[in-house]
């Protein structure tokens, strides 16, 4: 059988991109959004409760989660509140398409929250003695956004 160059013949196409895929997490709901950045601006000794009712009204927050674990009581709370994070994160960036590989950047500001969570993980887990995981979620966060700056765990980090 001669070979042929019909483009409308059974070949498999190729695709040709400029590398991984980047994938972009949903923006969190404007009143999620307003109620948490009402709840981070109370006073410290109400800031920490605020923000978890908005994590309870909003439990998919990511940003929700980030700001819980930067004003946690100590390194396990904190630990605790970031893993959740991490975890949601990760259901929702399956949601949004992503198959375990490709960017996540900063630079969407709806990322934030979800690499809030990882790189405060990654802090803690530290901490808490846990090296190996440590060394694990500071590779995923540059594997994740290669331009990736340590310390974006704070509530406006």
């Amino acid at each position: 059988m001669p070979a042929t160059s019909d483009p409308s013949s059974n070949a498999s196409p190729v695709s040709l991109t400029s590398g991984l895929p980047d994938t972009v997490l949903p923006l969190e709901p404007d009143d999620a959004t307003q109620r948490r950045e009402r709840a981070v601006g109370e006073p410290p000794e109400r800031r920490r409760d605020s923000v978890a009712d908005v994590v309870r009204s909003f439990p998919r927050s990511l940003a929700g989660w980030a700001a819980l674990g930067s004003l946690a009581g100590d390194d396990i709370e904190a630990y605790a509140y970031y893993r959740v994070g991490y975890h949601r994160g990760l259901d929702a960036l399956r949601a949004a398409g992503w198959r375990g590989s490709g960017t996540v950047r900063w630079a969407e500001p709806s990322n934030r929250g979800f690499l809030r969570c990882v790189d405060g993980l990654r802090a803690t887990a530290g901490a808490i003695g846990e090296q190996e995981e440590e060394e694990r979620c500071g590779i995923f966060l540059r594997q994740l956004d290669p331009s990736w700056r340590p310390g974006r765990t704070g509530i406006h980090g």
